[in-house]
């Protein structure tokens, strides 16, 4: 049991650490808004601010509303994460909500911080831009897809409890 912890912690903490430090340096780096084209037409690094969730959702809502929702919606998930990970002994779900909960506190950092989140990543192609994300948001998306990838292939609970 202390070994899945300090793996859970581990990884939360690489997330934190990695998201936290890539940020620092795009931010020191890269002034508010300018871009650096990295591959030409397909990949830039920018320095941007998302006030809003994905896809900069709410990012209208009035910033004192907003930030308290963010903040608030963010713990109350990394409690439940948190309380998942307690029961969870497969090591794919492990590291799928690790990954998660990594993410959430990196983004969660910069909403207290500055009450939006930090963004630098920026995919396109041509005219068409995806939404840029930063590591956190990485983490985020990797960590759910593994848990729907083990949802539709991963053998069902029954199965398992009764082989044992």
């Amino acid at each position: 049991m202390k070994k899945k912890y300090l793996w859970v912690g581990s990884i939360v903490g690489i997330i934190v650490v990695l998201d936290q430090i890539t940020k620092h340096i795009v931010e020191t780096s890269i002034r508010l808004y300018e871009v650096v084209t990295v591959i030409p037409g397909f990949f830039n690094l920018t320095n941007v601010r998302n006030k809003g969730a994905a896809f900069s959702l709410f990012s209208t809502a009035p910033d004192g509303f907003r930030s308290v929702f963010f903040i608030g919606v963010t713990l109350a998930a990394v409690v439940v994460i948190a309380m998942v990970l307690r029961k969870t002994h497969e090591r794919l779900q492990v590291f799928a909500f690790s990954l998660i909960l990594g993410g959430a506190v990196g983004n969660v950092i910069d909403r207290v911080r500055y009450g939006e989140v930090v963004d630098f990543i920026q995919w396109y192609y041509r005219s068409y831009y995806w939404p840029s994300f930063n590591v956190a948001d990485s983490a985020i998306t990797v960590g759910v897809l593994l848990l729907a990838i083990d949802m539709l292939f991963g053998k069902p609970e029954h199965e398992e409890n009764t082989k044992s």
